[in-house]
C-alpha cells in the first residue's frame, strides 16, 4: 500500500478533492471529489513520484525527474480532469 505524502495531500487541498490509498491492486492513490464521488485512480505502484524522489534523494534529483515525467506524458496530462492530469497535478 502507498503511503500519501503531504505534498500530494496539499496538491489535492488546492485542487479541491480528497485522496485516499488506493483500492485497485496496482494503482497509488484513488482521487474522490468532496462529496466522497470516485473520480480516478492514479499512479502506478511500482514507480516513484515527486514527493517520493524529493525525500529520497532531494530536490535537483526529483526535479529532473520531473521535468523528464512531463515530457513523456505530455499527451495525457494536459487534458483537464482526466487520469493522467490528476497524476500530474497530484503526483508531480
Amino acid at each position: 500500500m502507498y503511503h500519501i505524502l503531504p505534498y500530494t495531500k496539499e496538491k489535492a487541498l488546492q485542487l479541491g478533492v480528497i485522496v485516499k490509498p488506493s483500492t485497485r491492486k496496482n494503482k497509488k492513490v484513488d482521487v474522490f471529489s468532496k462529496s466522497n464521488e470516485y473520480i480516478a485512480s492514479i499512479g502506478a505502484l511500482g514507480y516513484n513520484d515527486y514527493p517520493t524522489f524529493l525525500k529520497i534523494y532531494g530536490k535537483e534529483f526529483a526535479d529532473k525527474k520531473r521535468i523528464l515525467y512531463k515530457k513523456r506524458h505530455q499527451k495525457d496530462r494536459i487534458i483537464k480532469f482526466s487520469n493522467g492530469w490528476y497524476a500530474d497535478n497530484l503526483l508531480w
